[in-house]
This record gives C-alpha cells, sequence and structure tokens, in this order.
C-alpha cells in the first residue's frame, strides 16, 4: 500500500499489538504547498484494490443445492495533505461489491434464492469505507471519522476484510508512541459499519449506534517478549479484560519459536442501553505455538471460548474477523451456549517464491461437558503473481466433518488481489 499520510514517526504508533487503524501508512513529509494558496489540498495520492474471487459452499445436508459466488471487491481511495498545515491529513475511500452466481447473498434483493442456495455472505453493495481526518504531532496520531480498526490478532475487534465489504468503525482514536516501547491505543466508537447493509435480511442488519470503549496497551519488554493489555467495553454486549504475552525466540540459525498466551474475561457492561441483554460471566484461554525451521511450519493451538457461568451467556466476540478464528467453513461465528474448545495442529511451508502453504487440522468440543462438536481440515496457498506488481493468489479450502453440531461442510475459494 502507498505511503500517503501524515509523518512517518508515528508510523509505529499506527501498529498496536499488531493492529491496524489505517489502510495507509504515513510518510517522512508533506509535500512543498502549492503555488495557488487557495487550493486546501496537497500531496493528493490515491489507491486501491481490485478482489475478485469464485466461491463454491455445499452442505448438502441442509437441503440446499451447492453454492458457486463469483464477486468482486473494488476500492477506491484517495489521501491528501489538508490546509497545509504540518501533520493533518484527510483520506476518503469508497467501495463496491458486485457478485453474480447461484447463491443467497443474505440481501433482500434474492430472497427467493434463501430456500434454494448456500450462503456466500458477499452482498452487492456500494458505501464510503473510510472517511476521515488525520492529525499528527510528535509521536502521536489523532484520527477522527470512519475507519478500519485492527487490533492484535483480530480475536477481538478487527474489520472482518476477508468478506468483500469491510466492517469498519465511526470513532476518535488516539494511538501514542512517546515512551520507548510502550504503544498505547484508545478509541471512542459510536457507530459499527457491519458487512452487510439496510437491505440485508433480519436479523443480520447492517450499521448500528453504539457507545463502545476500545482500549488497548503493549509493552515490548525484551525481543522475546510482548505484554498486552486491553480493555474492549461493548455496549449492549459485554466489558472484556484480558491481557496476553506474544513473542518470537530464535533457536538456531534458522529456526525460531512464535508463540501466543492469552487469557481474557468477560462481565456485564458498562455500557447498557436495551432491557434484554444476556448477564456475560465467562472466560477465555488461548495458547499457540509455531515452530519455524528454514521455513518448515509446525503449529499447535488450543482456545477456549468458556461457557457462562449458571446459565449466562458464553464468551462471545462480536466485532471480531471471525472468519481468521475456528476454521474456515465459518461454523462457530457465534459461539455455543456450552462454550467451545477448538485445538488445532498445523503444517505448512513458507519460502520467498514459492509463497506459503499450511494445512490446518481443528478439532471442536464444548467447553461445558465436553461434547465433540465436529473436525475440520483447512489448506490454503498463497503466493505472489510473477510479472505484475501488487497481484497475489490465493486458494483454499474447507471440510468440516460434523459430529454433533452442524452439518458436514465443503467451502472452496480462488481468489486474486490485486492493490496499486
Amino acid at each position: 500500500m502507498k505511503k500517503v499520510l501524515v509523518l512517518s514517526v508515528v508510523a509505529s504508533a499506527m501498529l498496536l499489538a499488531g493492529g491496524d487503524i489505517a489502510p495507509v501508512e504515513p510518510v517522512v513529509e508533506t509535500a512543498a504547498p502549492s503555488s495557488n494558496a487557495f487550493l486546501i489540498f496537497d500531496n493528493i495520492k490515491a489507491d486501491g484494490q481490485i478482489r475478485p474471487r469464485y466461491e463454491f459452499v455445499d452442505a448438502a445436508d441442509n437441503g440446499k443445492a451447492d453454492a458457486g459466488a463469483l464477486t468482486n471487491r473494488l476500492t477506491l481511495g484517495i489521501a491528501a495533505d489538508f490546509l497545509h498545515l504540518e501533520g493533518l491529513s484527510v483520506y476518503l475511500e469508497a467501495t463496491n461489491v458486485v457478485g453474480s452466481g447461484d447463491f443467497w447473498s443474505v440481501s433482500n434483493d434474492d430472497i427467493g434464492k434463501r430456500p434454494l442456495y448456500q450462503i456466500v455472505a458477499d452482498p452487492d453493495q456500494t458505501r464510503v469505507t473510510q472517511a476521515y481526518l488525520d492529525y499528527a504531532f510528535g509521536e502521536t496520531l489523532i484520527r477522527a471519522g470512519r475507519q478500519d480498526v485492527d487490533l492484535d490478532n483480530v480475536r477481538f475487534i478487527g474489520t472482518v476484510d476477508w468478506r468483500q465489504m469491510p466492517q469498519t468503525y465511526d470513532a476518535v482514536t488516539v494511538v501514542n508512541n512517546s515512551i520507548d516501547n510502550l504503544k498505547l491505543l484508545a478509541s471512542y466508537v459510536w457507530g459499527i459499519n457491519r458487512i452487510f447493509d439496510s437491505n440485508t435480511v433480519n436479523p443480520l442488519g447492517g450499521r448500528f449506534d453504539t457507545n463502545t470503549v476500545l482500549l488497548n496497551a503493549s509493552y515490548a519488554m525484551m525481543p522475546e517478549l510482548t505484554v498486552t493489555g486491553y480493555g474492549y467495553l461493548i455496549e449492549d454486549f459485554h466489558n472484556t479484560w484480558g491481557i496476553a504475552a506474544t513473542g518470537k525466540v530464535g533457536l538456531g540459525e534458522s529456526t525460531s519459536l512464535s508463540y501466543r498466551a492469552e487469557y481474557a474475561t468477560q462481565t456485564d457492561p458498562s455500557f447498557e442501553d436495551l432491557t434484554t441483554n444476556q448477564t456475560a460471566d465467562a472466560d477465555y484461554y488461548n495458547l499457540q505455538a509455531t515452530l519455524n525451521m528454514s521455513g518448515i511450519l509446525l503449529g499447535a493451538g488450543y482456545e477456549v471460548l468458556g461457557a457462562g457461568d449458571n446459565g449466562n451467556a458464553a464468551f462471545s466476540t462480536p466485532l471480531a474477523t471471525l472468519h481468521a478464528q475456528n476454521g474456515w467453513a465459518d461454523l462457530f461465528l457465534a459461539t455455543p451456549i456450552d462454550g467451545l474448545v477448538d485445538a488445532t495442529a498445523m503444517l505448512g511451508y513458507k519460502a520467498p517464491g514459492f509463497g506459503v502453504a499450511k494445512v490446518i487440522y481443528h478439532d471442536f468440543s464444548s467447553d461445558r461437558g465436553s461434547v465433540d462438536y465436529g473436525t475440520e481440515i483447512d489448506a490454503l496457498y498463497k503466493n505472489k503473481i510473477p510479472g505484475v506488481k501488487g497481484l497475489n493468489g490465493l486458494l483454499k479450502a474447507s471440510w468440516y466433518s460434523a459430529d454433533t453440531f452442524s452439518v458436514d461442510t465443503t467451502k472452496f475459494w480462488a481468489m486474486l488481489d490485486y492493490k496499486f
């Protein structure tokens, strides 16, 4: 992505614990003021993305025909320095999604396909996905307006970027990196723009108003250990408080071990407007490790989204990039009432020129009662397309085998991603 905004000194502040609140990176300095003093925009630059994708879905046991969807994302953005003031800039971005094929997109426009075909949740729509004002000074950035927010491993807060229309946040966000090795983020969110729009069949819906506070602090204690603490206070859902330890340990010239150890708990929401909310009282655990031996990847993980105590709601992550969690078949976008345990094993390989290939095995069960839900195998291959800068290709598949939860499901994707 092109460098198009603010000062490079805040680039590290834009990434909090692996999170990104922008689709673009800062530049070192602004361009010289225009010779026309009446122009309020300088250093104007554009960027964009074209992302065609074919998705196949087979879940024959639910009585619907296979889905075959060809969809495309077109995103165009424009950035500029604003009012000739150092550190002040603007960014505007619009996204269009269009598709064709035999599938139900969850839109009311093709409600007749609902009883016939499997779901591919990429309805046709066009919207302003980002529109914000940035002000950078010293080691601080203030961003106000509609924006991307991706925090940590997007387990809790993300843009759902896998779907063709991303989830964005109407918010004021402050990021700061003035203390060595300490990265801070605080955000007040008043609107969530989901991947669907107002024409989506209920109860999925589109944008909703909220009073939500996001807090994230990350301290790099040493190259092998970064500690991140967070608090996500989501109106009408819950408060989530957590801590994570992450790092990468060198074990030799070409061998390293990456890890993540995390705990979080959910309590009743501090901000509550509805009177029908379930009481929140559940815990979360996550242990992940990946060994890289000259490009050969071996990984294992154990994640628990706990069942609620005394019949309370199970641990949930309503603003997460959920496709990246708990299997690509998307059977566990909502946590079952008895919680979810996801035990994983991964084998892969990555190298320059080759790209990356992975196979991941999931064993799903309940937190309460240890009931077997099912198993899943996910496979991926991704690489740059030679000869075209910014073009990548991806092949991905998922096979879910049901035991006591949902039905056997197969999904396949073929995608090109061109960024300019």
